[in-house]
């Protein structure tokens, strides 16, 4: 008996298709590369295989090549969340292997949330400066990985002007925020202010890859601890992933959309009005 196969699901295979091959394309190919480290300084740029990948996806756009469309773009945008969770999971695994670790740091590791808040206050008008409108809200509202990503579009919609902005930094936040944190965690370890264990907790801020990146770093500067690191780092990514989605719900996105009530129409009209003058300019 033949089955039938739904339009709709006809219609997503003809749209997803070049994603999943270009994925399996860009993994070959940035697993094939590797990670390299580059020496700078009291510290070291960590370039790791997801930002080769990252690179190839843009370069692949409709803004570049042109191999991939808009539509795919589209529908890529919400598969993330799917293809994410099986990284998720494998974090609670990690801190799990090492629970005894993880209550020996004490409550820091629960409280430590609460310095994310703090962003806010900074990226909201930046981002309003640079002319974003509610997309400022989904960008501003944390360091918006994978747990952020799907609250964001599980509250507005994946294609709403708040994911798309969560989206944005998610992708920009893998590229850059990668090669930042590895270099920003070995030096602060060379000052010596903060103990190992202290820079592994605050390594785990609810980026996966930001967090490999650090406790990367970390693991050369003190091998004999990498271990302990990875467990304490591995913890508080997993606690801040779900700490972190409460901090979203009843802080972060209020604290959000009340800044972008009292801030949009004041530092909108300033990137209305640089706008604007680009306009004129390109029609001069």
């Amino acid at each position: 008996m033949k089955q039938y196969v739904y339009p709709s699901l006809k219609a997503r295979i003809k749209t997803e298709y070049m994603i999943y091959l270009l994925a399996l394309v860009f993994i070959l190919i940035a697993d094939s590369i590797g990670q390299i480290e580059i020496p700078m300084g009291p510290g070291k740029f960590i370039l790791f295989p997801i930002f080769y990948a990252l690179i190839l996806g843009i370069i692949s756009g409709p803004q570049v090549t042109k191999i991939v469309k808009s539509k795919q773009v589209k529908a890529a945008s919400k598969l993330v969340i799917v293809a994410i969770c099986p990284f998720i999971a494998k974090l609670g695994i990690n801190a799990g292997e090492s629970l005894e670790t993880v209550v020996s740091a004490g409550p820091a590791l629960l409280l430590q949330e609460f310095g994310n808040l703090g962003t806010i206050f900074f990226a909201m008008p930046l981002a309003l400066l640079l002319g974003l409108k509610r997309e400022a809200i989904g960008a501003s509202h944390s360091i918006n990985r994978e747990t952020n990503l799907a609250l964001i579009s599980d509250m507005y919609g994946p294609d709403s002007p708040e994911a798309q902005g969560s989206l944005s930094i998610y992708i920009v936040g893998g590229m850059v925020g990668t090669i930042y944190f590895g270099f920003l965690v070995s030096v602060i370890a060379m000052t010596n202010l903060f103990h190992p264990y202290a820079l592994g907790m605050a390594s785990g801020v609810g980026a996966g890859i930001m967090m490999a990146s650090a406790t990367a770093s970390l693991s050369e500067l003190y091998p004999a601890m990498a271990d302990q690191i990875s467990a304490l780092a591995s913890a508080s990514e997993t606690i801040s992933g779900i700490d972190g989605i409460y901090m979203a719900i009843f802080l972060g996105i209020p604290l959000c959309n009340w800044l972008y009530k009292k801030l949009e129409p004041k530092f909108g009209r300033f990137a209305d009005r640089a706008a604007a003058k680009r306009k004129q300019r390109k029609g001069e």
